[in-house]
C-alpha cells in the first residue's frame, strides 16, 4: 500500500477524548447559546411579569372576596352572594395552579439552557 493512503486514525474510539477540547464545537456551541439566550430571556421576563400579574389578581381577588363576605353579612334581606364568591375562589385557585405551572417551566428551562441538565 502506497504511504499516502495510509491512514494513521485506527478508529472513531481514538478520537473522543480529543472532542471536548474542540475549539469548533465551543464556537458552534456559544453560537448556539447567543441565539437561544435572548428567546430564553424573553420567556423568562413575561414568566416573571405573568406570575407577578397573577400575584396582583390573586390578591384582588381576595380583597373582592372579603368585600362580598361583608356585604352579605351586613345585608338584612339574604343576597345570593355565596355562587359568586364560590366563583372567586375557584378561580383564585386556578390561577395558582397556573401560577405553580409557569414556576416549574421557567426553573426547567433555565435548568436546560443555562446548567446543561
Amino acid at each position: 500500500m502506497d504511504e499516502d493512503t495510509v491512514s494513521t486514525n485506527t478508529s472513531a474510539d481514538d478520537k473522543t477524548e480529543d472532542f471536548c477540547d474542540n475549539p469548533t464545537q465551543d464556537t458552534i456551541a456559544e453560537g448556539l447559546l447567543g441565539l437561544i439566550k435572548p428567546t430564553v430571556d424573553l420567556l423568562d421576563e413575561k414568566f416573571r411579569a405573568t406570575r407577578a400579574s397573577q400575584l396582583e389578581l390573586r390578591l384582588q381577588i381576595e380583597a373582592l372576596t372579603s368585600q362580598l363576605d361583608k356585604i352579605s353579612a351586613e345585608q338584612q334581606t339574604a343576597v345570593p352572594l355565596d355562587s359568586y364568591t364560590r366563583k372567586l375562589v375557584d378561580a383564585q385557585q386556578k390561577i395558582s395552579i397556573v401560577g405553580n405551572i409557569l414556576q416549574t417551566t421557567q426553573v426547567a428551562m433555565h435548568k436546560k439552557f443555562f446548567m446543561g441538565s
